[in-house]
């Protein structure tokens, strides 16, 4: 993340959950196109008339394309090491750092009052794969392999709306929602950018001090010469 949001993080202790729609993968909360073709067998379509069928079956998949708007996402990467592709990807200059921290501190950290559920993003083929529609977050974990680099933790919330009170319904998230956490736990480490200059790592002992924190600050050496 970049400094203005880790200090966002550490001045309001909250977790910034942005809404699925908001994200760059048009993929957020869709379904495989085997779980659309199985839809037609599903108790309330199956008997229908067949143009009824169809009315029903683009209404509920308009429907669905809605659900994005009503789930906020927070995303980590899973490794045991340092990647490189994630710090090219995931920030704009060499003035960034990275949280450690792990799956059960993630979860044990949320105090929020909004429920929250995390779990492991699974990739697969859209085209032949099929999700277990049981669970209303299972499009929400699930990625095309063409992300399978990410190894990607998500914690999800979701806020539906009222139903048949607003037609349409009434936004429940705006761009995102910030879920309270005890950073204390969340925070193992931090990790400055391996091309960070020496003054950015310090601006950011700094302010960890400043805040009252004592989390570990370490320069990335990613970038350290190698020997030959």
């Amino acid at each position: 993340m970049d400094f203005t949001k880790f200090i966002s993080l550490i001045d309001t202790r909250r977790l910034y959950f942005t809404r699925a729609d908001r994200f760059d993968d048009p993929f957020e909360g869709s379904w495989t196109k085997i779980n659309i073709d199985d839809r037609k067998d599903f108790p309330v379509f199956k008997d229908l008339p067949e143009e009824e069928q169809k009315k029903r079956l683009e209404a509920f998949g308009n429907t669905m394309k809605t659900f994005p708007r009503y789930h906020a996402l927070n995303c980590w990467h899973e490794n045991e090491y340092e990647s490189a592709a994630m710090w090219k990807l995931y920030l704009k200059s060499d003035e960034g750092i990275a949280i450690q921290s792990t799956y059960n501190q993630l979860k044990k950290s949320i105090i929020d009052d909004e429920k929250v559920f995390i779990g492991k993003v699974k990739y697969i083929d859209y085209k032949t794969g099929f999700i277990d529609h049981q669970n209303v977050f299972s499009a929400f974990m699930h990625k095309r392999k063409s992300f399978e680099h990410e190894k990607e933790i998500r914690a999800i919330v979701s806020k539906y709306p009222p139903v048949g009170l607003e037609d349409p319904p009434k936004e429940t998230i705006l761009d995102g929602i910030p879920i309270k956490v005890n950073i204390e736990l969340l925070i193992q480490k931090i990790h400055v950018a391996p091309n960070a200059p020496t003054w950015f790592s310090d601006l950011v002992k700094g302010a960890v001090k400043r805040y009252g924190c004592d989390f570990e600050v370490i320069h990335s050496q990613m970038d350290s010469s190698p020997l030959f």
